[in-house]
């Protein structure tokens, strides 16, 4: 069987599942979402470094919603749940990467409504969270006895990362310590990350205390850091780390942790990361420890963005998720509703 599968947005994720699109040799590449006035128009395969598709982007919400599409693979920014709900109702399977990873404990019934009104799923995934915090740990527990911890732990050098306004604006990195402290991001992280531990605790079957343990530090720079975003001043954020942990009569269970920096040469001491990794382990009688390494760019020079691995896993595991979806019956699906999703072989091989 063929998808016939629509892409919304075009960001770093979305160039790349357009090519995963492309690639799948169960998939068609039907439609093209972008919001821009610079993008409408312009072929699919321009747009992610690949001959011309046919397919044309367009910004016209309504005539993307007309196509006749099994499913939307939804890349924008942040989440629009108006749109959400439209792609929902217009009948179309919607697999996204900006949240409902496992919203157990949140309102969804507008999301549910709509889905049951288009027939249709929606699919939460991703790599961190949505896949290496809660997915792969929950895989990793079947081989310890008695758990007593999970640990997932994320360490990026940021300066590979192609996106400047999200950097600088959003993750605050150039700015002051009074900044960040006022700054958003652990209230947008929190959800994300906790609907991890949410998943990884019903999994492992235990009751967490009602409030989370947050935890956020940074690091200033020591002296002045040269980044593809300009000179980060001394004195200004250089690394953060957040860590939400799920506990059980005040005892952390469940720990999903994240430090993202601007190298290692010009943090305050105690401040040495290390080589770029995810770290996952899971504690009990015994112990099992996953360190994964190769997921980042070998430099900190922009190169073409496929060579962040980690980019193109978040956007497969979207991509590669699209004929499990397909095949659910309608409601939000997670992880521990659909079957193991597995990548095709290259075509070569075949």
């Amino acid at each position: 069987m063929t998808y016939k599968v629509v892409q919304w947005a075009t960001g770093i994720h979305g160039k790349l599942a357009i090519r995963g699109i492309l690639d799948h040799p169960e998939m068609e590449l039907v439609g093209v979402k972008v919001y821009s006035d610079d993008k409408h128009g312009v072929d699919a395969g321009q747009l992610c470094g690949r001959p011309d598709t046919g397919i044309k982007a367009n910004k016209n919400i309504d005539e993307i919603l007309a196509l006749d599409a099994d499913c939307v693979v939804y890349m924008p920014l942040m989440a629009n749940t108006d749109e959400v709900v439209a792609i929902l109702e217009s009948g179309k399977n919607l697999i996204t990467s900006c949240g409902w990873v496992y919203p157990v404990n949140r309102d969804t019934s507008r999301i549910e409504a709509a889905c049951q009104k288009g027939g249709a799923v929606l699919h939460g995934t991703g790599i961190h969270p949505g896949g290496l915090t809660d997915k792969v740990p929950l895989i990793a527990s079947a081989f310890v006895t008695n758990i007593n911890f999970i640990r997932s732990e994320e360490f990026s050098d940021l300066r590979t990362y192609d996106a400047q306004d999200v950097v600088t604006d959003i993750m605050m990195f150039g700015k002051t310590a009074e900044q960040v402290a006022g700054s958003i991001m652990k209230d947008v992280l929190a959800d994300g990350f906790t609907q991890s531990i949410d998943m990884i605790a019903d999994g492992i079957g235990v009751k967490l205390d009602k409030d989370y343990t947050v935890k956020h530090k940074w690091s200033l720079a020591t002296a002045d850091i040269e980044s593809p975003f300009g000179i980060l001043e001394k004195g200004t954020i250089a690394a953060q780390y957040f860590a939400w942990q799920g506990c059980v009569k005040g005892k952390p269970v469940i720990e999903a942790a994240v430090n993202w920096y601007m190298g290692n040469d010009n943090l305050e001491a105690g401040w040495d990361l290390g080589k770029e990794r995810f770290e996952m382990e899971v504690i009990g009688d015994n112990r099992i420890q996953l360190v994964t390494e190769g997921l980042h760019a070998d430099s900190a020079d922009h190169g073409a963005v496929e060579d962040e691995s980690a980019l193109v896993a978040t956007s497969m595991h979207c991509v590669n998720a699209v004929p499990y979806v397909c095949k659910a019956s309608p409601g939000i699906k997670t992880y521990m509703d659909l079957p193991m999703i597995i990548g095709r072989a290259d075509q070569s091989l075949l």
